[in-house]
């Protein structure tokens, strides 16, 4: 009978520890999410999503999910830095934007990579009639294959459930979360920033 007891008090124990532990994960879920969705470099996000009119949380979010705010990291297909830009579309948007030549190494620069990864994406909301699905497919998937996508009626706006390619659909997907998240968890910091 002990044997008994002594499992129902072990079982016990469990769920008051569980039942503890969701308590203070609900009165502390701010801080847990700020920790999942971090914001960094808030100066230049505000900054160049300012100069190019795009919502700054929206390129929050695309650099939560493209790099989680590392500058060094590299994609297998040679995307780089924050905002995980290809060399040729970061050369040829910089040479749009008027700035001189870049070198590869020059996107691991944070504020550089935010200023030219918030015009580009600028350019694609621009294309697209500012729908934010088609012009973050773009950004992941290619303005080409979401521009022949519209023609060949497969893909319509805001529908992201219908991206043929399942790594560009579930891009978008996690941006979407993302971006939600920041608007909630970051109104007043941004918005101060941009006043």
């Amino acid at each position: 009978m002990e044997g008994y007891f002594a499992v129902v008090r072990k079982k016990i124990v469990v769920v008051f520890i569980i039942t503890i532990g969701l308590f203070a994960l609900y009165n502390n879920l701010s801080w847990f999410m700020r920790y999942m969705y971090p914001l960094k470099y808030e100066k230049s996000i505000v900054c160049y999503s300012t100069e190019h009119r795009v919502d700054p949380y929206l390129v929050a979010s695309v650099i939560k999910v493209e790099s989680n705010f590392s500058p060094e990291v590299m994609s297998k297909q040679g995307a780089v830095g924050l905002m995980q830009l290809m060399p040729k579309t970061a050369i040829w948007a910089a040479e749009k934007m008027g700035m001189g030549n870049i070198k590869t190494e020059d996107l691991q620069n944070p504020d550089l990579n935010i200023e030219i990864g918030t015009w580009y994406l600028s350019s694609l909301l621009e294309e697209f009639n500012d729908d934010i699905t088609l012009a973050l497919a773009a950004y992941n998937g290619g303005r080409g294959n979401v521009a022949e996508w519209i023609k060949k009626g497969q893909l319509e706006q805001n529908k992201e459930e219908e991206i043929p390619f399942l790594e560009t659909r579930n891009f978008v997907a996690k941006v979407k979360k993302s971006y939600k998240w920041y608007k909630r968890l970051y109104k007043t910091e941004l918005n101060q920033r941009m006043e």
